[in-house]
């Protein structure tokens, strides 16, 4: 299995370094492993989703909902 570091990752994905090592700390990449300070990602491991925009999103949906019924 290919790995890259989070440094890598985070060009990948465009969030930054500090963000991918915050998600392998909390266990969101799956496959993340920690050699000492550095982590190795594996290479075909997705983006996980942000869930950090859940109330921006309920706002919305709430918007949708009060336009349709007008």
């Amino acid at each position: 299995m290919d790995y890259i570091t989070a440094k890598e990752a985070s060009e990948k994905w465009g969030i930054t370094t500090r963000r991918v090592q915050v998600l392998c700390a909390q266990n969101k990449i799956v496959g993340a492993v920690r050699f000492g300070n550095t982590w190795a990602i594996p290479k075909e491991a997705a983006k996980p989703v942000d869930g950090r925009c859940k109330r921006i999103k309920v706002i919305d949906e709430e918007r949708k909902r009060d336009d349709s019924n007008n």
